[in-house]
């Protein structure tokens, strides 16, 4: 297994304003310039990377200039992450305009694995009808992410509609989409990552490692929180994975290089006993 990082950790994430008032319109951006971050997810020794979907949608007639930087540095383009409400049936065809873009500026670039987040949470709660009507969302767009020659999954996130594990389950129920599974976020959910990946091993596509510290309710560097990396690990490697393995920290708020060389080494210490394939 060979091991990506989410630029997301050099700036965070923003999304665009017009999708406030033109669902069509939106996409999640890191801001900034992605060079330092490539050129020091490089250094610490990743051999690819994840991305945003706004953020290769922004490059214009940069794209060439940003695919020779990742062959200078000797990095692959793993990762494209986008998200949606997925739950108003009356939005159906405007998100499914705006997943049709950034599905084709994901497979233009030449990227592996098209990662889906989000799920809307009404003012007023979780409906139970609003699993159904984005699992057929999440289902068409998955198809149309294949058809463009990516592996799509969905990854459950903190404030989303599958959040806790009972949530996750219901809309796996209804979808057949498969699993990023991000072990920072399914354990902050209130789940179990490792009994989570055991469940739906038929169904994992992609990993994200990342640790986190419920007493600090953030994100760490790798081993420098409570998540059990090995026993994820085991989890990945029992469930017969052997794709790429992504690894984010988002909100830390120390220096992001650092942080990336500190996860680096704690994988190479231990848990994925990294094998010369799995280096640059």
């Amino acid at each position: 297994m060979k091991l990506a990082y989410q630029l997301n950790a050099w700036g965070g994430v923003v999304g665009t304003p017009g999708a406030v008032t033109d669902i069509g319109s939106g996409f999640y951006l890191t801001p900034g310039n992605p060079s330092p971050a490539i050129a020091a997810i490089a250094e610490a020794g990743f051999s690819g990377i994840e991305i945003f979907d706004g953020n290769l949608l922004s490059l214009g007639d940069r794209k060439a200039s940003f695919l020779r930087q990742l062959e200078a540095h000797g990095v692959a383009l793993v990762g494209v992450y986008s998200g949606g409400h997925f739950i108003y049936p009356d939005a159906r065809e405007d998100e499914l305009a705006r997943f049709d873009r950034s599905i084709a500026v994901a497979a233009e670039f030449g990227a592996r694995h098209f990662v889906l987040g989000g799920g809307a949470v009404r003012s007023t709660g979780r409906r139970d009808g609003d699993y159904a009507v984005m699992a057929g969302l999440l289902d068409e767009v998955a198809e149309r992410a294949r058809n463009a020659g990516l592996i799509p999954s969905y990854h459950p996130h903190l404030g989303s509609l599958a959040e806790a594990p009972d949530q996750i389950d219901a809309l796996f129920a209804e979808s057949s989409i498969g699993l990023c599974a991000d072990v920072a976020h399914l354990a902050a959910g209130g789940g179990d990552p490792v009994q989570i990946i055991d469940r739906y091993a038929d169904r994992l596509q992609y990993v994200h490692l990342k640790d986190y510290d419920p007493s600090a309710e953030g994100f760490v560097p790798l081993g420098e929180g409570v998540i059990d990396m090995a026993s994820v690990v085991d989890a990945v490697i029992r469930s017969g994975y052997s794709d790429w393995i992504g690894v984010e920290l988002d909100g830390y708020p120390g220096d992001p290089a650092d942080a990336a060389r500190r996860s680096f080494a704690y994988l190479e210490r231990g848990p994925l006993a990294l094998s010369s394939s799995a280096q640059r």
